[in-house]
């Protein structure tokens, strides 16, 4: 096996440290740049079973896609003729 880095856990102490901030700001953000591309709206689902849950999540997924390449589409059509 080969290790590549080290990962150092934190100390919890009293006092807050800028660089645990730093760390969990840019945490959030990458998290936030992933969730526009999940479809599936923010809220709390319930299914009675796993098979229900999954037609919902294909469901979002192929509404989202659709939306996505309908976008592209749409700026494709109004693109100038000269930027190809």
């Amino acid at each position: 096996m080969k290790t590549v880095g080290i990962r150092r856990e934190p100390q919890i102490t009293e006092q807050a440290s800028g660089d645990a901030l730093t760390a969990g700001a840019r945490f959030s953000e990458s998290l936030s740049r992933l969730a526009p591309s999940t479809f599936i709206p923010k809220g709390v689902y319930r299914f009675k079973s796993h098979e229900a849950a999954n037609k919902h999540q294909q469901d979002c997924l192929a509404r989202g896609m659709g939306l996505l390449a309908a976008g592209r589409l749409r700026e494709r059509i109004d693109e100038p003729a000269g930027n190809t």
